[in-house]
């Protein structure tokens, strides 16, 4: 079964960290994109980060100077490295990627990242 799963998400206070993983399953992440979504309560779904099939990630301008995005480890293992966490970083947090043999994006269910203090 092809599949995406997130997970890592919490409850923090401002200021502190939290990484996501996203585990693929039914196949690999070498060689193709990996990306990371948030949605906020009452907002749209919006890129957070995409780690193109070289390994090279680009943030988008809200999250560049606190966040990073990698894959590692295992060959299905991408990470959304978060730190200096805001209340306005508060969001569903997804992770996509589009395996070569697939006609369609493949999206994980979402790890909830809560941000208060």
């Amino acid at each position: 079964q092809v599949e995406l799963v997130e997970s890592g998400g919490g409850l923090v206070q401002p200021g502190e960290s939290l990484k996501l993983s996203c585990a693929a399953a039914g196949f690999s992440f070498n060689g193709i994109e990996v990306s990371w979504h948030r949605e906020a309560p009452g907002k749209g779904r919006v890129l957070v980060a995409s780690i193109g099939s070289g390994g090279y990630a680009v943030l988008a301008d809200p999250v560049k100077a606190r966040f990073s995005a990698f894959k590692g480890g295992a060959s299905n293992m991408a990470y959304l490295q978060m730190n200096s966490l805001k209340p306005e970083d508060t969001a569903v947090y997804y992770c996509s990627a589009k395996p070569n043999f697939a006609d369609r994006v493949i999206w994980g269910r979402g790890t909830q990242v809560t941000v208060s203090s």
